[in-house]
This record gives C-alpha cells, structure tokens and sequence, in this order.
C-alpha cells in the first residue's frame, strides 16, 4: 500500500525545505540537518554537509 504522509511535514516548512546550502552552495536542495558555525550558532545544511564544521563563516 501507499504511504500518504510521507514527507508532509514538509509542506508545512518555509518554501518547503529547500534553498541553498551555506557550506556547500548547492542550489535548491532540502535543508534538514543542522551545523554549527564559527560563532557557535546553528546553520541549516544539507545531507551531503551534516556533520561537518562551517569554517570560516
């Protein structure tokens, strides 16, 4: 059967979730995960870019 709440949650999000990485600068990409930059806040990333540090910015 089909599952039909996958990814409603996304709908929801400010234009659905995607925009352009801050690390990467990937275009029209989900941002899901988080990152921590230079001055300790958070920035939202994409999947390839989870879990890496935001030097420089």
């Amino acid at each position: 059967m089909s599952k039909n709440k996958r990814g409603k949650a996304l709908w929801r999000m400010p234009s659905r979730a995607r925009g352009t990485c801050p690390l990467c600068g990937s275009t029209r990409i989900k941002l899901l995960y988080t990152a921590k930059d230079a001055g300790g806040g958070n920035l939202t990333v994409c999947k390839k870019c989870d879990g890496k540090q935001a030097a420089g910015q």
